[in-house]
């Protein structure tokens, strides 16, 4: 098994790695949700049950980019899960061990992930009663029904995991929080608290290009974004509720949030540093059978800092609206479609507010969204296209994906992300530089 291992790893480390001395930082200063084909436990004469992946993953940008390398990943990136059963609990340690010359910078930093260590999950899961469970640590967290776009799900992304070609498992990155979850029959609630806040892996530049509105150009590793994080502990904190039930085959759910924007929606004034609002959100949503597929609908609230509305420098409050319907329109080919709405609320007091000649964004922003997934070779093979498009923006973004599963352990995969546009400042649009293509290989042990 061992050898098997490492086997893998020679053949798949990029051409030169071995070869040369790889500087690490002196100590040591997450969960892919990807099940993993096999499992070692105490049968095997270990203590613990231990489970992982080895992936070589390298893609390259499809134009070039002044200010970003031309390759876009070119990682090797090895899993290790470690999960071991006591009386009254659980352990939890999940944690990737990363080499990508990419990334330049391997000083560790578990808030944004860059590094050569990324802590997926360390947790302990216990049931102090019958009626709840308790999750403490780092971990991954996901509510909502939004299938790649989120309303109430405020629990930190990676965007920058996600436009690279990474796993689709890495747009969730990990919380270090504290997740209660009651049963009480037929109502459920789950509140988590997180003690310090944990934002997104936004773009900030280092691997992904993005209009920079303050010095109205494109900006990329030549002027990365460094942002003034909220980061006191039990001060700056977060708190979100879910309260749901289920009415007959129709999951519903109650939603609050009390936080931050988690990622950087406002600027200081006197610095001129990115800054991340005060931020509520309640909201609702439902998902049930229709007609012969699924459908959903999800509406969030989105309360920004007092004074948001005649702050130009600040993020206005908004409503979200997300309506969604899967459905398998032929044998192992699935569908679904969404409609997405941001409006932005206290409109008039936006355009009053904003000086002269600057970008003028439109009240309301709908986004289409369209998923196809076609499974051949007896489900070994997978065909997959995701796509946004934005009619007000006039953008949209292609996400491309085939795999083929080789064994139960061993999986190729390639894909593309094309981001289109007319305009440099749009959502999408500006990120057409950051277009590319990618291959990966996958070995679960």
């Amino acid at each position: 098994m061992y050898r098997t291992i490492v086997a893998l790893i020679l053949m798949i480390l990029p051409q030169g790695v071995l070869a040369q001395e790889i500087k690490l930082p002196q100590g040591l200063s997450g969960l892919s949700t990807m099940p993993a084909a096999t499992t070692l436990g105490e049968d095997d004469g270990l203590p613990f049950d231990l489970s992982g992946f080895i992936e070589s993953r390298i893609g390259t940008r499809l134009q070039n980019d002044p200010y970003e390398k031309q390759t876009s990943i070119g990682e090797t990136r090895l899993q290790i899960g470690i999960e071991k059963d006591f009386s009254n609990l659980t352990a939890n340690l999940v944690t990737d061990f990363i080499y990508d010359p990419v990334q330049d910078n391997y000083a560790l930093n578990l808030q944004t992930g860059q590094g050569f260590v990324d802590i997926r999950e360390a947790n302990l899961v216990f049931s102090p009663f019958s009626f709840m469970d308790v999750k403490i640590g780092r971990q991954i967290l996901t509510w909502g029904t939004g299938d790649l776009l989120f309303i109430n799900d405020l629990f930190p992304k990676d965007w920058n995991s996600f436009f690279v070609g990474r796993d689709n498992d890495y747009l969730k990155a990990p919380s270090d929080a504290i997740k209660t979850a009651f049963f009480f029959g037929d109502y459920n609630l789950d509140i988590v608290y997180t003690p310090r806040f944990n934002a997104d892996r936004f773009i900030d530049g280092t691997r992904i290009s993005f209009f920079d509105r303050a010095r109205g150009h494109l900006s990329g590793r030549n002027n990365p974004v460094f942002a003034a994080r909220p980061d006191k502990w039990f001060r700056d904190d977060e708190v979100a509720l879910r309260f749901y039930r289920s009415f007959g085959a129709y999951e519903t759910a109650l939603y609050y949030y009390n936080g931050f924007w988690k990622s950087p929606a406002g600027q200081n004034r006197t610095t001129g540093q990115a800054i991340f609002p005060k931020l509520q959100v309640f909201g609702a949503s439902v998902r049930g059978p229709l007609y012969r597929g699924i459908a959903s609908a999800e509406v969030g609230y989105y309360k920004s800092a007092a004074g948001a509305a005649t702050n130009p420098l600040v993020r206005n409050d908004e409503f979200r609206f997300l309506a969604g319907y899967e459905q398998e329109i032929a044998p192992q080919f699935t569908a679904s479609v969404q409609y997405y709405l941001e409006r932005k609320l206290d409109y008039r007091q936006y355009l009053a507010s904003l000086p002269a000649a600057a970008i003028v964004d439109s009240r309301n922003r709908h986004v289409f969204t369209l998923r196809l997934r076609k499974l051949l070779m007896n489900q070994d093979m997978t065909v997959g296209l995701f796509n946004f498009y934005s009619p007000t923006d006039r953008d949209g973004y292609l996400r491309l994906n085939i795999s083929y599963k080789i064994t139960d352990n061993l999986k190729i995969s390639a894909g593309g992300n094309i981001f289109y546009g007319t305009r440099i400042f749009s959502f999408f649009g500006q990120l057409k530089n950051n277009s590319n293509i990618f291959t990966a290989l996958h070995y679960d042990f």
